[in-house]
């Protein structure tokens, strides 16, 4: 289904990432002692769950002829005592009504990398 290959190299934490047909750099922070020279995996990891979000309200509201007009969506993760949450917040454009709101925020709540993050993931790792 989905692949990825990265790598890294003589930058101190830049790593080129290519997935299918699209390349784009991967860094930490200057303050982390990176280069910022592109997002941090955890700003991936929101990005990725942040695109999947957006798509399928998009198919959802396409599929249902709803008047999406567009679809916002903010996240945030942080970590208390341990435990790791991700707070996301929608914002909905278009003349929708109150029940295809609240429709699509249950949507939301079910989208293939929620419901991935949600229920965990196995990951197996073997050398090459």
């Amino acid at each position: 289904m989905s692949r990825a290959e990265v790598s890294i190299g003589e930058a101190r934490y830049a790593v080129s990432v290519r997935s299918g047909d699209h390349s784009l750099t991967a860094d930490e922070p200057a303050a982390l002692g990176g280069g910022n020279t592109g997002p941090a995996p955890y700003d991936l990891l929101l990005a990725s769950l942040g695109a999947c979000t957006a798509i399928t309200l998009k198919m959802y509201a396409e599929r249902k002829q709803w008047p999406l007009a567009a679809a916002h969506v903010a996240l945030h993760f942080h970590r208390v005592d341990d435990v790791a949450r991700i707070d996301r917040v929608l914002t909905l454009e278009g003349a929708l009504s109150d029940d295809q709101r609240a429709r699509l925020a249950d949507i939301a709540e079910r989208t293939p990398v929620t419901l991935t993050l949600k229920g965990g993931l196995g990951i197996e790792t073997r050398l090459a």
